[in-house]
């Protein structure tokens, strides 16, 4: 996390409320970045690439951060990168990227849209409304010669190889396609693109693009240079063509036990209520390190830092109070008040004493019957990674029906038993839900 003590003193309400929360590792140039955001109304952006039809927990610092800003009156663009998807973004990757078809791609768009939605405004007529743009239509109508040509001679391989990035794959002999090396001028003309079109004058985003955000400060610069040396000026004077963009860079966020912010042991802890319900979502962040909460306060809610070290500071049970309230903010800022409060409800119910679980999700598994075994690793359950885990686990008590412990693997599991409301299922300490069985055949598998 960022350390507020490392960084100067700011004038500018957006960095100082960034940097308080720790949201802030690097910028091009502090002093002019908190001017430029004292001075008015800022243009920034941040890219995501859509390689999939939901983000993930862990895109959830930059989103934070595009939050704040917007909030302190600057104005963000989310950048969809339906081209550079095509690509592959090698940052933080020992091998290449899966391609997407273009049509998957345009779907992810238009789904990840509204998850923005819930953290930023879009369209209301405000000055500093957040806007949507993909660089699919730029990216794909350029002509490779003319790009190499007006683009890529701002460029050196030297510098290039330089970076972490590419620098980690060819020191460590594995494969750095040239597809994937071309990614830093794309991503660079990307930001030149931005600022002519929408006078956009920073960059943000994870301190892992460090190097490519920097390739774009670097880029308009050089082609403001080139203009200015065109209309016979001096190369340094301001004119039409400005050189002032700058990048600031936020930390990688890991837990306390090392593992990556937003993965868990069954997998990414998705924004898409489809994908994790509101209740799993719940779950992920009262089920927190001990270590992180005040991290997770400071970045995932807006709650106001004195009580984020108040809550921080508490010590045994005080402290799962404090875990409960980053669940709520953290679940409301996504999903609204009322899934939030239904998901605390079913957490008091699933982890109370009391024979009201109605709040608790309901999981439907198909057939009619199902060993006790399968139905835990079952992939609407997800119980247990494995059937030898989960074999292990049933055997020691772990796994229990309506408050009772059930050791025999094989014990059968009916519809009827089931019942219209489910039966409660508990796999291990922390995995507690409703399962009935639908009555109807699982699909036959299909034949190779």
């Amino acid at each position: 996390m960022g350390d507020p003590d490392s960084l100067p003193p700011f004038e500018s309400s957006a960095l100082k409320v960034l940097a308080e929360r720790g949201f802030i590792e690097q910028g091009s140039d502090f002093a002019a970045i908190d001017a430029a955001l004292s001075a008015g109304m800022v243009t920034f952006y941040t890219g995501y690439d859509p390689t999939a039809d939901s983000l993930h927990a862990g895109s959830l610092l930059t989103i934070m951060a595009m939050r704040h800003l917007q909030k302190a009156g600057h104005r963000p663009i989310v950048l969809m990168g339906g081209a550079t998807a095509m690509v592959g973004d090698p940052s933080g990757r020992s091998e290449t990227r899966k391609i997407l078809t273009t049509e998957t791609i345009r779907h992810n768009v238009s789904a990840l849209r509204k998850q923005f939605s819930r953290f930023v405004h879009f369209d209301t007529g405000a000055d500093n409304d957040a806007l949507l743009v993909d660089n699919a239509d730029w990216l794909l109508g350029v002509r490779y010669i003319e790009f190499l040509r007006d683009i890529g001679r701002h460029f050196t391989v030297n510098r290039m190889i330089a970076a972490k990035t590419y620098r980690d794959r060819l020191e460590g002999e594995l494969p750095l396609s040239f597809l994937e090396f071309n990614y830093q001028l794309l991503q660079a003309y990307d930001f030149l693109h931005l600022m002519r079109e929408h006078d956009c004058r920073m960059q943000v985003g994870g301190s892992d693009q460090w190097g490519n955000m920097i390739a774009g400060v670097e880029l308009i610069r050089r082609v403001a240079a080139d203009h200015n040396k065109a209309q016979g000026q001096d190369p340094g004077e301001a004119d039409a063509a400005p050189a002032h963009a700058y990048c600031l860079t936020y930390p990688l966020l890991t837990t306390a036990d090392g593992g990556k912010m937003g993965k868990t042991a069954k997998g990414a802890v998705w924004l898409d209520p489809e994908r994790y319900s509101p209740y799993d979502y719940y779950q992920y962040w009262i089920n927190c390190h001990d270590r992180d909460v005040e991290t997770l306060l400071r970045v995932f809610t807006e709650l106001p830092m004195d009580q984020v070290r108040e809550l921080a500071s508490r010590e045994g049970k005080a402290l799962n109070e404090s875990k409960a309230m980053l669940a709520y903010e953290a679940t409301r800022l996504l999903h609204g008040e009322d899934e939030a409060a239904r998901a605390r409800t079913a957490t008091a119910q699933a982890f109370g004493k009391g024979e009201d679980w109605s709040a608790l999700p309901l999981i439907e598994v198909p057939g009619e019957s199902i060993k006790l075994l399968d139905l835990v690793v079952h992939e609407a359950v997800k119980g247990f990674k494995s059937k030898r885990d989960a074999r292990e686990r049933i055997k020691s008590g772990a796994v229990k029906i309506d408050g009772e412990s059930v050791t025999d693997v094989n014990e059968v599991i009916t519809a009827e038993r089931c019942g219209e409301d489910g039966l409660r299922l508990q796999t291990g300490r922390k995995r507690r839900l409703r399962v009935k069985l639908s009555g109807e055949a699982p699909p036959e598998p299909e034949q190779a």
